[in-house]
């Protein structure tokens, strides 16, 4: 094959991705990390660092919509690599608008992307969050247990929601809440849509608070649906879509899929990014301290057992990155994850996460396990990458249907 017909390869940055990734680097090293212990022992959002964010438009649809359309694919798990290694509590607070974003645009019409996702993220001058509500207190990995639910008033066109949702980003804060609900609950997950509730719309309220073993400077916590009542236009895809999807189930035809999965697939080579992110930072200041710190007269990297074990740390890191690049490569151009790419790239990265933090910590030793260095920080924020937006065992599930074809349980 000559050169003029070989396929193009190459894991070269684009000049854009490179300009992007420093500058996002630079925010997260110059206003997130500074501020980082602060926000975590306070457990309140950092509206003052998701102000800076917006002012410089970093905090903005342009940027997220920018990074999300990037030809490679790259461009948003390259930027959140960043703004994690910064913190990840912090970074979350940031960035957890984009879920909301990310299902109206994996399940909304262009009409409706193009009125609610600028109201999401609002200006520079007035700062709005979003917030994406599917799990439920008896239905996380579950999404099929889903209770909450949404009946149609035919006369007045509009939905009635009823029930509570948890483990919400931003849940109660937000400006715009997108609700996973169940309109049919005999088909399951094939029988949920996705409605947007607009500001100020009554009968939505915050329930508990949750107080968190980490990300703490991001807002999580219940909110609770009474009879509230949102127009027909907020049903993402429009009634006929979702009607035709219930005739198929009713049919007992195969669905194309459903609104809070299709959220999650888009979304789970960002939440490797994320994962990376915090591992990179524990392993980047573990190998600088073993370098510094000295034991019976000479810096303890010089002993093979943390030598060894920072470069274990080093190649899992460099190898959860490239599953999530190749994943965000197929997803932004429309392979299919034949063998669950996108969940292998989430559970390789989370668990890379867990591991890389929890060595940096023993490389500190009893440093390590003080709230005066970093890292026990980022092993507390490690653990979520393992539980939100599909567990662990969740992705090796997926991961062991798509290559076995068996429906394992």
């Amino acid at each position: 094959m000559s050169e003029a017909t070989a396929p193009a390869f190459s894991l070269e940055l684009s000049e854009d991705v490179r300009d992007v990734r420093d500058w996002t680097h630079g925010f997260a090293a110059d206003v997130i990390r500074p501020a980082a212990a602060e926000w975590d022992e306070r457990e309140e959002t950092p509206w003052p660092i998701i102000q800076e964010a917006a002012k410089i438009g970093l905090y903005s649809l342009d940027f997220f919509a920018n990074q999300w359309l990037e030809p490679s694919g790259v461009g948003i798990p390259v930027a959140f690599e960043e703004l994690y290694w910064g913190d990840p509590g912090i970074a979350l607070a940031i960035t957890g608008t984009g879920l909301a974003a990310v299902s109206v645009a994996a399940n909304g019409t262009p009409e409706q992307l193009m009125e609610w996702t600028p109201q999401m993220f609002g200006t520079a001058a007035d700062v709005r969050l979003a917030a994406f509500c599917s799990s439920e207190p008896d239905a996380g990995s579950d999404v099929s247990a889903i209770r909450t639910r949404a009946v149609y008033d035919q006369a007045k066109d509009e939905w009635v929601l009823n029930g509570t949702k948890t483990w919400a980003t931003n849940g109660g804060i937000a400006d715009i809440h997108v609700v996973v609900a169940s309109v049919e609950p005999e088909f399951g997950s094939r029988g949920q849509a996705t409605f947007i509730v607009p500001p100020n719309t009554p009968g939505l309220s915050q329930g508990q608070k949750f107080a968190k073993h980490g990300i703490r400077a991001s807002h999580t916590a219940e909110v609770v649906l009474d009879d509230v009542r949102v127009p027909g236009s907020c049903l993402l895809g429009g009634k006929e879509k979702l009607d035709e999807r219930l005739a198929r189930a009713r049919e007992g035809r195969r669905s194309k899929g459903q609104a809070a999965m299709k959220t999650f697939e888009a979304s789970r080579p960002t939440v490797g990014a994320m994962a990376v992110g915090c591992a990179r930072a524990a392993y980047e200041y573990a190998r600088d301290y073993s370098t510094q710190r000295e034991q019976f007269g000479r810096p303890i990297g010089d002993n093979q057992g943390v030598a060894f074990t920072l470069a274990e740390m080093a190649t899992r890191i460099d190898a959860a990155r490239l599953l999530v690049w190749r994943a965000a490569w197929m997803a932004r151009n429309d392979k299919d994850f034949d063998s669950a790419q996108g969940s292998m790239s989430k559970l390789y990265a989370s668990e890379t996460a867990t591991f890389v933090t929890q060595n940096a910590v023993r490389i500190l030793g009893g440093n390590g396990y003080t709230r005066e260095y970093p890292v026990e920080r980022w092993h507390r924020d490690a653990t979520i990458f393992t539980i939100f937006e599909g567990a662990s065992e969740i992705q090796k599930l997926i991961i062991g249907r798509q290559i076995t074809g068996l429906p394992i349980r």
